[in-house]
């Protein structure tokens, strides 16, 4: 089968596009605060760490964090965040030092360009061996400062919040 050299060099060589400019705005380092539901009847667990998120080209960002677990140890974990020019959403993947699950996102920005909900499934909390939807949602309240919320997608189809992070830029 004989492939197009013209077909072959637009895959080889992608063009950034106002997605991929747009997940520019996360690079930098930052200092950041989580939040986390811990259990109906306990009081959330906050920690803090920093995250360093590099650019990978003009197409893809790297975020390698490292902080703070509620039961004291640390932590590091690893997202990854491009656009898909030829699927037209956003892709990624998270991984973290507590677990051997790979997470991967497909997402979606809003109308106003100021919030990004990825998509994930992944290990259920309830830990029964089961999987769970979930979303992560990105959203810039400055250059300076943006709120990652997460959410878990519960048996009467609402999205919980269970997790809330503040990043502010170094």
């Amino acid at each position: 089968m004989e492939t197009n050299t013209a077909q072959q060099e637009s895959m080889m060589h992608s063009e950034p596009q106002k997605e991929h400019h747009w997940l520019q705005r996360l690079v930098g380092e930052w200092t950041y605060e989580t939040e986390a539901s811990m259990g109906p009847d306990q009081p959330p667990a906050k920690c803090m760490g920093n995250e360093s998120v590099r650019s990978l080209g003009e197409l893809w960002v790297v975020a390698e964090g490292y902080g703070e677990m509620p039961d004291g140890d640390t932590a590091t974990t690893m997202m990854t965040l491009g656009y898909d020019s030829q699927k037209q959403q956003y892709v990624g993947t998270w991984v973290g030092s507590m677990m051997t699950y790979l997470w991967t996102y497909k997402g979606e920005m809003n109308t106003t360009e100021t919030v990004l909900s990825l998509h994930s499934e992944g290990p259920a909390m309830s830990g029964e061996g089961k999987m769970a939807e979930y979303k992560d949602v990105i959203e810039f309240k400055g250059d300076d400062h943006r709120v990652m919320t997460s959410h878990l997608l519960k048996d009467d189809g609402q999205w919980q919040q269970f997790m809330t992070v503040n990043y502010h830029r170094k």
